[in-house]
């Protein structure tokens, strides 16, 4: 079977790429993909070429972004980050992983993927559930980990500032952390999954000001903490003036170029404000000893394992392999009735 993966040939240009997997060796476990989610931020980013990545350099070693050849270049082929695949073969000496079993990763939009047995053992999806639940292990962890670096205590009022994917998955968090969880977006449909899934209200940011609602509503004193997720630097202004004095603001959105709108001499001046950059690539410094990526990967299946985290809803379009283009055309243009968009592959569709 002619494996394929999905490209990016050019800005806006999606392309089928084939290829060939690495011969399966004896501690190797071969994973047909069933489905893979669509990472509307960051994979936008690509498509459009607005990412930092591809147009700048980024130097691993001291952490900056250098004038250069961009890191990302044409054709890009990392697109895709959340895929649930079934086992279809393994290796002789494999003992911990069998054929049938379901395994949520990191592989990006192709066909099938070889993976060891240790990896896939760490990322085995518990038997009888919904395989789709892996497909919330990466940005559920994207979301966890905004959580973590809120640092929030029983009976926080929390303002969630965007409700695409990560912000519903904040939202959910927030309250199961013993949060009070006010939840803000345009989009009506979104406003009203957040209430059904557990924002305890949710506010339309046309309506007026949310800064001055929150604060009249708590006679002056303002959220606890704000949480940021929209990548709009509208809403993060709007999250500075609305949080507490010298209270904390968690900055979770893929900005894209200048941040344009920012006040900083105003409230985020005056108030102290302590403003967190939350991103996967690190977690919540004083809980590093503990906490990893991989943990928040299976944390984020297990608490929808266990109910915890409602997230199957967020499923708003499940769309065949052969058909992403489409898809991404739709994204593009800003579709507002997409979350979750998934790819299906397979016995997937």
């Amino acid at each position: 079977m002619e494996e394929c993966r999905l490209v990016l040939a050019t800005e806006r240009r999606l392309a089928f790429e084939p290829f060939s997997l690495p011969a399966l060796e004896a501690g190797d476990v071969l994973i047909r993909t069933l489905y893979s989610g669509v990472s509307a931020g960051t994979e936008l980013s690509q498509y459009r070429g607005t990412s930092p990545f591809m147009k700048r350099q980024w130097d691993v070693e001291n952490r900056i972004f250098r004038d250069g050849t961009p890191s990302w270049t044409y054709p890009v082929r990392n697109l895709g980050y959340e895929e649930v695949g079934v086992v279809e073969l393994v290796g002789d000496s494999v003992t911990r992983v069998k054929p049938g079993d379901h395994i949520f990763g990191t592989w990006n939009h192709c066909t099938a993927h070889v993976m060891s047995e240790t990896d896939a053992a760490m990322r085995l999806i518990p038997a009888g559930a919904d395989p789709r639940i892996g497909l919330f292990s990466h940005i559920g962890a994207v979301a966890l980990n905004g959580v973590h670096d809120a640092r929030i205590r029983l009976g926080d009022l929390v303002v969630v500032f965007g409700l695409g994917v990560p912000g519903q998955i904040v939202a959910q968090a927030a309250r199961a952390s013993g949060a009070t969880v006010i939840g803000v977006d345009p989009v009506e449909s979104r406003r009203a999954l957040a209430a059904k899934l557990g924002a305890h209200r949710v506010l339309d940011p046309n309506d007026g000001s949310i800064a001055e609602i929150v604060k009249t509503e708590t006679a002056g004193r303002g959220a606890d903490i704000c949480i940021e997720v929209s990548g709009a630097t509208l809403a993060l202004a709007e999250a500075m003036r609305t949080v507490a004095y010298s209270s904390r603001v968690v900055a979770m959105g893929f900005f894209q170029g200048e941040a344009r709108g920012l006040h900083l001499g105003d409230e985020f001046h005056h108030n102290r404000i302590e403003l967190i950059s939350s991103q996967i690539s690190g977690v919540a410094p004083e809980a590093s000893h503990r906490w990893s990526k991989l943990r928040l990967w299976q944390t984020a299946v297990r608490l929808q394992h266990e109910g915890v985290l409602d997230l199957i809803p967020l499923i708003t379009d499940q769309t065949p392999f052969a058909e992403v283009p489409a898809l991404f055309d739709r994204l593009d243009k800003g579709d507002p009735h997409i979350l979750q968009s998934v790819l299906t592959f397979g016995s997937g569709q």
